[in-house]
C-alpha cells in the first residue's frame, strides 16, 4: 500500500524539487547580452531632406557679442534665386523681417540654390525664433511667386558664431564675394545679389552705389565684432575671392 502511495506522489516530488533548482540558481540564469540603446555609431535620428547632413546634436549657447553667419540651402528642381524677379521678393522678405525681438540680419547672399546671412541676436533662443520667421516668411514669398506649395528649404539651417575679429572678416569677404567663389562673372564691382551695395567696409569706393530703387532691407550691426572689430585685419576688396 505504502509503496503505491509512494508511486503516486513521486512526480510531485520530482517537480518540487526542480522548482527549489530553479530558485536557487535564478541569479545564474544565462540571459543574452542585450546591444539596444546607449551611445553607439550610427544611433540617433537622422537628417532628412534632399541635401541632409545638417547635424541634429544641440547647437551651442550664443552670447550677444558674437555675431553667427548662418546657411540654408533649398529643396532641388526649384528655379534658381539669382532672378530680377526672385530678388525683389527675397528683399520685400528680408526687409520685413530683419529685425525683431532680438534678431537682426545685418547681411546676406543670395545664390542660385542657397542662401548664406550675418545676424546678430541677443541669445540662442531669440537667433532661433528670428530665422524661423524670416524662413517661413520667405519660403510663403517665394510658393507664392511660383506657384507651389510645400517644402522650400531642404534641411535645418546651419550655423557658425563668429568669436573673433578675424573670424567675422572672413566670414563677411566668403558672403559678400561668395559668387566670386563660385565662378560667376560680374558685369559691376560687386554682386548685386548680396548686400554689398549697403556696406561700408570695401576698400575701392562703389562708382553706382545706388542701382536700384530697392530699400535697404538689411538692419545695422550693433556688436563691436561686426561694427569696428573685423577691421583691425583691413577692408574687404572688391574683386577678392574667398578661399
Amino acid at each position: 500500500m505504502f509503496r503505491g502511495l509512494f508511486c503516486i506522489f513521486q512526480p510531485y516530488q520530482r517537480w518540487g524539487d526542480a522548482m527549489k533548482r530553479s530558485k536557487d540558481n535564478t541569479g545564474l540564469l544565462p540571459f543574452p547580452r542585450m546591444n539596444w540603446g546607449g551611445r553607439r555609431k550610427g544611433a540617433g535620428r537622422k537628417p532628412k531632406g534632399d541635401k541632409a547632413g545638417v547635424s541634429h546634436r544641440s547647437r551651442a549657447a550664443l552670447a550677444s557679442r558674437f555675431p553667427v553667419h548662418v546657411t540654408t540651402r533649398l529643396m532641388r528642381a526649384l528655379p534658381t534665386l539669382r532672378s530680377q524677379g526672385v530678388y525683389a521678393v527675397l528683399c520685400a522678405a528680408f526687409a520685413k523681417g530683419c529685425e525683431r525681438n532680438g534678431f537682426r540680419l545685418v547681411h546676406y547672399s543670395v545664390q542660385g540654390n542657397h542662401l548664406h546671412m550675418i545676424v546678430e541676436a541677443t541669445d540662442r533662443a531669440c537667433l532661433s525664433r528670428g530665422l524661423q520667421g524670416l524662413l517661413i516668411r520667405i519660403a510663403r514669398a517665394l510658393n507664392r511667386l511660383w506657384g507651389r506649395s510645400g517644402k522650400v528649404f531642404a534641411d535645418r539651417y546651419h550655423d557658425h558664431i563668429l568669436r573673433t575679429p578675424r573670424e567675422v572678416r572672413h566670414a563677411l569677404a566668403y558672403v559678400l564675394n561668395n559668387a566670386r567663389r563660385h565662378g560667376v562673372r560680374l558685369a559691376q564691382e560687386i554682386d548685386w545679389f548680396t548686400s554689398g551695395r549697403w556696406f561700408d567696409g570695401w576698400r575701392e569706393k562703389l562708382t553706382n552705389r545706388v542701382a536700384s530703387e530697392l530699400a535697404r532691407p538689411v538692419a545695422r550691426a550693433r556688436n563691436w565684432l561686426l561694427n569696428v572689430g573685423w577691421r583691425r585685419h583691413g577692408l574687404i576688396g572688391h574683386h577678392e575671392v574667398p578661399g
